[in-house]
């Protein structure tokens, strides 16, 4: 045929063959009928799926629903399971039966992928556990602590578009549970392409015999997660609102107000209960407009304090307080804002211990190290990601400004949004008696540090070859300014800096002490940008944040529309 290259062609029928979903058997079928009769749009897609496979990285893998290489499915699952299988095994101890537990979310097909996960770990000889219901990512994360796991699997894709799944890999030991990096990504990588380069998932060994976690694995967080700050005093007749964003936070995070004596919210009814469909928002992420507009209507109805909402796989956090000058009466806090509160709660029960350190990814507030520094505290900027920000040494708590906290590393390895509501519910309570709210916590914290202002700017991109066009373009021709600002020092950190790993991330400083950050985005066809000032006021740093955005905006939109060199 003229339409299809022949490589696709036999690829697709070869995952045809050992395709055991009749959804996505049935989906290649058709492609395959409509390529062959010379589908134009069919041919396209064949290819598309069928000429590269999703990468196996740091995140795992992650990625729309369907069938090829391309996607998410039980075949690439399977392949991901047995790759995983094999390094593990590879770095057992002769005799030993290693550990691997396996959790997952409300999404489409995660109970599936982790039930063939589980099936495929404990047919290779491993002591496979799966947790005995949907559940949040962070209770996987303790769960591989909690057991001694040699490795845990998560199967999520966290506030993705409702058509996407996940995989994603922490490893215990050494590593202490926190998620991959650096060299254990390439290695299970390479185990992975090994067993598809076999081609056939059928001949992938399984067993029914792995093991159903039982319930005290998840008590054990509970109690853990309660004790992280039980009720104080002002907590009775807290008046808030809490939305799940249909997934899978309620549950736990009901046991645990139980446990530690904060009174319920009231409730998103909309949104409350799992569901992979996501029916009540255009995206499943509190950061997006309007993904909380239920839970802001539902604060006006009852007079709310406060909102807080986890994202579907509850490893996020989002806070929002009332404003009057915000559009509806609420305004949703940034996550610097949220990071900042949570920091200064944590170096004060901290100052004075040997050791203990603040961490935050290094596109996240400089206001942390300001914290961290008038506390007496240790500093960490790390690469994006709570794979880095877990392994800063002495560790107290650590932030990203995407709407991830760690307030109990002692507990968990990874971003936790159930444990973040605790201590923001405890922070809340404080301040209600002594009169105060979220928002004079705020403004004691720009009296005592000054005013961090901190913006975003994203261009999401259909092929993702314009994000590393414009990373190259920034690196052959530096910017002398942005805006009115003068560029003092660009920082590649493609070449190491600051004893970092090297990463796909470029920072400018700026003549006046503002910060500018341009990385492609690890999950997202996104190219971003982040922005950082501070000012004696916040009506200083707003001005300044806004001069900066506009500079910053016009910076990238001249390098997209460069011709490529």
């Amino acid at each position: 045929m003229n339409g299809v290259p022949q490589e696709p062609l036999a690829a697709a029928r070869a995952w045809l063959a050992q395709d055991p979903d009749p959804q996505t058997r049935a989906e290649l079928s058709d492609l395959l009928t409509r390529a062959e009769a010379e589908n134009a749009a069919a041919a396209s897609e064949l290819v598309d799926r069928f000429s590269r496979r999703l990468a196996f990285g740091t995140a795992g893998l992650r990625g729309a629903l369907g069938a090829g290489p391309t996607r998410m499915n039980r075949v690439l699952v399977a392949q991901a399971a047995a790759g995983l299988a094999a390094y593990v095994r590879e770095r057992s101890a002769p005799g030993e039966t290693p550990v691997v537990v396996v959790g997952y979310d409300g999404r489409r097909n995660s109970d599936v992928f982790a039930r063939d996960s589980a099936e495929i770990f404990a047919g290779a000889g491993l002591h496979a556990v799966l947790l005995p219901r949907m559940l949040p990512t962070p209770v996987l994360a303790f769960a591989v602590r909690h057991l001694g796991a040699a490795a845990g699997v998560m199967v999520t894709a966290s506030h993705n578009p409702p058509q996407d799944n996940g995989y994603k890999v922490y490893l215990g030991g050494a590593d202490d549970g926190a998620q991959i990096v650096s060299p254990a990504d390439a290695e299970i990588a390479a185990h992975i392409q090994a067993v598809a380069d076999r081609g056939d998932i059928g001949a992938i060994p399984r067993s029914v015999g792995y093991a159903n976690a039982a319930e005290e694995v998840v008590d054990a967080y509970v109690a853990a997660t309660a004790a992280v700050a039980p009720a104080p005093p002002g907590a009775a007749g807290l008046n808030w609102v809490y939305t799940a964003m249909h997934g899978v936070g309620w549950e736990t995070l009901r046991a645990i107000l139980a446990a530690a004596g904060y009174p319920e919210p009231t409730v998103v009814a909309e949104q409350i209960e799992p569901d992979g469909a996501f029916p009540t928002v255009a995206f499943p992420n509190p950061e997006e407009p309007g993904a909380m507009d239920l839970a802001f209507q539902t604060a006006r109805a009852v007079g709310a304090e406060l909102v807080l909402a986890n994202d579907p796989d509850a490893d996020r956090m989002a806070v929002a307080i009332p404003d009057a000058s915000a559009e509806g009466g609420w305004r949703r806090l940034s996550g610097n804002e949220v990071g900042l509160l949570l920091g200064r709660r944590a170096a004060r029960a901290a100052a004075g211990t040997a050791g203990a350190s603040l961490a935050c990814s290094l596109v996240s507030s400089p206001g942390l190290q300001a914290i961290a520094e008038r506390y007496g505290l240790d500093f960490h900027a790390t690469l994006t990601g709570f794979k880095w920000i877990s392994r800063a040494p002495g560790m107290v708590y650590g932030f990203e400004e995407a709407l991830g906290y760690l307030v109990n590393p002692g507990t968990v390895r990874d971003k936790d949004g159930i444990s973040a509501v605790v201590a923001l519910l405890d922070l809340a309570a404080r301040a209600r008696a002594e009169g105060s709210d979220l928002q004079g916590q705020l403004d004691d914290l720009r009296e005592e540090f000054g005013a961090f202002a901190s913006d975003q700017i994203s261009i999401r991109v259909s092929d993702v070859s314009e994000i590393a066009a414009m990373m190259a373009s920034l690196r052959a021709d530096p910017p002398a300014h942005v805006g009115d600002s003068t560029v003092a020092r660009i920082d590649d950190l493609l070449t190491g800096v600051d004893g970092l790993p090297p990463g796909d991330v470029l920072r400018m400083w700026l003549d006046d002490g503002a910060r500018l950050i341009v990385r492609p985005s690890g999950t997202e066809p996104k190219l971003k940008m982040y922005l950082d000032v501070h000012g004696s006021s916040e009506e200083e740093a707003g001005a300044r944040l806004t001069a900066l955005a506009d500079g910053a905006r016009a910076l990238l939109e001249e390098r997209r529309q460069r011709p490529p060199s």
